[in-house]
């Protein structure tokens, strides 16, 4: 008669002590704090302190339009806020007074990647992010055809004898077919190396048929140039008698050199013997 008893009252003491496990796990404090509290993300926007250190400035000349496309869109995509310059309707999941500050942070970053000049015609205190950087392209791609024009002139009659240096003319041609590009009317890496040969003069025809004969590349071809400019200033700076003699006693192990044709030893006048 005592067993059952015990046996009744551990059975009652089990369910109550299973009640209570249940009671404390859905009713669990960390629990609920945790859903309560969730930790909120920031968007990355709000990370980035100065678009300077990432985009260059435009100008038009030294950086192209085309050239800052690239670049800030490449930045925004990463930071998810191309909808803001392309147009496209911005996430749903943005409320909209977050949207609003977004948007005046991008916008910030479209004002800091222009120059002076850029800034006084695309300014406007009431605009969007969208409306400027429309601004800035209408800046750059109205009028094609007039433009087109100019800067396809320019291309075609620019030479070294023109330029300062050898580089800035290898820039300036190269900065040119990008402003062609961005006004549709692109310039073939073909059609550019040609125009780089068109416009050295004489001195430079051997390398300029090794280029023209082998296809290289825009590095490349300019790379020999400059070697080959180099050879010329040294032919300048020193007697012929005294670039022979470095180059017959000291010969060069740079495979490079024997791309240049003016560092060749040039043909001595034959002395009459008494």
């Amino acid at each position: 008669m005592a067993y059952i008893p015990i046996f009744f009252h551990s059975s009652i003491a089990t369910a109550v002590f299973s009640s209570f496990l249940s009671a404390i796990s859905s009713k669990s404090p960390c629990r609920y704090k945790s859903d309560a509290n969730p930790t909120k993300a920031i968007h990355p926007v709000y990370t980035i302190t100065n678009m300077q250190n990432k985009v260059r400035i435009l100008d038009g000349t030294k950086v192209t339009y085309s050239s800052l496309v690239r670049f800030f869109k490449l930045h925004v995509r990463g930071y998810k806020d191309l909808a803001h310059v392309n147009g496209t309707t911005p996430p749903a999941k943005l409320i909209q007074p977050t949207m609003l500050e977004i948007d005046a942070i991008v916008l910030q970053w479209i004002y800091g990647t222009l120059s002076d000049d850029l800034l006084a015609r695309v300014l406007d205190p009431e605009s969007t992010a969208y409306e400027a950087w429309n601004k800035v392209k209408e800046i750059f791609l109205n009028n094609k055809g007039s433009r087109a024009a100019a800067l396809e002139h320019e291309f075609n009659n620019l030479t070294l004898r023109a330029a300062t240096s050898l580089e800035a003319y290898c820039q300036r041609l190269k900065d040119l077919a990008s402003q062609l590009e961005d006004v549709e009317y692109p310039v073939t890496a073909n059609r550019l190396m040609l125009q780089l040969v068109r416009g050295l003069p004489s001195e430079f025809d051997t390398v300029a048929a090794y280029i023209n004969q082998t296809l290289r590349t825009w590095d490349t071809a300019c790379s020999m140039l400059q070697l080959e400019n180099q050879c010329q200033r040294a032919w300048d700076t020193h007697s012929p008698t005294e670039v022979v003699a470095t180059i017959d006693h000291k010969p060069s192990s740079k495979p490079a050199a024997a791309s240049c044709s003016t560092c060749k030893p040039r043909p001595s006048t034959p002395t009459v013997p008494p």
